[in-house]
């Protein structure tokens, strides 16, 4: 959903820049209307490397999809993506941060540095994607549409299971009230007739009130929205007095930087073992 709306305002956009009015203008020199508008962007609105690819495949997918004409060599300039170092939290910085957390927001965000997952996979996890048993929790359609499994910290485990009972509650009020039924991807809801409806299939962190799917009309339980964990991240930033510039996806960064630095220290022990079983602590203090 989000993706479409971003398509159409690029292509409103497109649309504005050339000041067209009709819809066979759009194909009168088409490649050298996106490279202009691509040039734009890039010259005159010195947008991002991202931001010229998001409006550059929509309209691609204008062009395929819709006026069913792709696109052929397109050579427009491109902004040069430049490399950033990605904001990393110590371990102490992170337990500040979550000293200020409660509730819900505080559990997301300890899923978020315990699995290195991002933001919207946090918030699009299913009930059946959390396995107890293996620790470990499955992402489903994450970036570039695969899926992967992450771990996650067992001290997590009794407050996964707290959160769900109520969570479960919540969807058993839902089925009495005639509701309950939860969004579907693809063409499950075709396949799995009465999934919908099912607790396995129901989002970990539902979303409190009730609402109207924009496709469907269908009264539905979505999700929470992504802006309400964002929002306590940079309260409990602000009251942590921490200046880095820190979002949801700093805990992912720092969930990748301190396994890489516990994989280091492991690895360097065996190593003390191997050299000198006697004098431990030097050869782990040389090492190091």
């Amino acid at each position: 959903m989000h993706t479409e709306r971003a398509y159409c305002d690029w292509i409103m956009r497109f649309i504005r820049f050339h000041h067209l009015q009709e819809r066979e203008s759009l194909l009168v020199e088409p490649e050298k209307k996106v490279e202009d508008f691509l040039t734009h962007l890039a010259v005159q609105a010195n947008v991002a490397a991202s931001t010229q690819n998001q409006a550059f495949n929509a309209l691609v997918f204008l062009y395929k999809q819709v006026l069913k004409h792709p696109l052929e060599g397109v050579d427009a300039a491109r902004t040069s993506k430049e490399k950033r170092v990605p904001v990393v939290l110590t371990r102490e910085e992170v337990k500040l941060v979550l000293a200020f957390l409660e509730g819900t927001s505080d559990l997301v965000v300890k899923l978020l540095y315990g699995g290195g997952l991002r933001i919207t996979e946090a918030m699009r996890l299913r009930v059946q994607d959390i396995d107890y048993g293996f620790k470990q929790i499955t992402v489903r359609n994450g970036k570039g549409l695969s899926d992967r499994v992450t771990p996650f910290s067992e001290s997590l485990m009794p407050l996964l299971t707290n959160h769900l009972e109520r969570v479960k509650a919540i969807h058993e009020q839902d089925l009495k009230d005639g509701h309950g039924a939860i969004y579907l991807p693809f063409a499950l809801s075709r396949k799995y007739p009465n999934a919908e409806k099912e607790w396995p299939w129901q989002y970990v962190f539902p979303s409190r009130n009730l609402s109207n799917d924009p496709r469907s009309e269908v009264t539905r339980r979505h999700h929470i929205d992504q802006s309400t964990v964002n929002k306590a991240i940079k309260q409990a930033v602000r009251k942590a007095g921490i200046s880095k510039k820190v979002s949801a996806h700093t805990f992912r960064h720092s969930f990748a930087t301190h396994l890489l630095q516990r994989v280091r220290i492991y690895a360097r022990y065996n190593l003390c073992l191997a050299i000198n079983n006697n004098d431990l602590y030097t050869c782990f203090k040389t090492a190091w």
